[in-house]
């Protein structure tokens, strides 16, 4: 089974977290959200792989979080179909390892699901 690991190559946490993955042993298959952003139905798998609420996988401090008006509040599609349109809304990294997910954050919670 491949890992996947979504991935921005800008922030650190996700960065550590690929250098975890592969000194581990593991060469994850490396998914640039913020360009391949993914559709609503995949990120409903993520949310339900890491067992979160949608408002829980969405950076809350990014200025689109405001400028949509997002609230835990709205309705789990409207917060999944925001993440789908704006993916720096994501929180990143996230490993993925069959059915299970860990958000990267610290690093180390991906060993979890190795």
């Amino acid at each position: 089974m491949t890992i996947k690991l979504y991935h921005n190559p800008r922030c650190s946490k996700s960065r550590q977290t690929l250098t975890l993955l592969e000194q581990r042993g593991h060469q994850p298959e490396i998914i640039k959200y913020l360009e391949t952003p993914p559709d609503a139905d995949t990120l409903k798998r993520i949310i339900a792989a890491l067992g979160l609420s949608a408002h829980d996988l969405i950076r809350q401090g990014e200025a689109v979080y405001k400028e949509l008006g997002l609230s835990p509040d709205l309705p789990e599609q409207r917060l999944v179909e925001a993440m789908a349109s704006e993916p720096r809304l994501i929180q990143r990294p996230i490993v993925i390892n069959g059915d299970q997910a860990r958000i990267g954050r610290p690093p180390e919670t991906v060993l979890e699901i190795l």
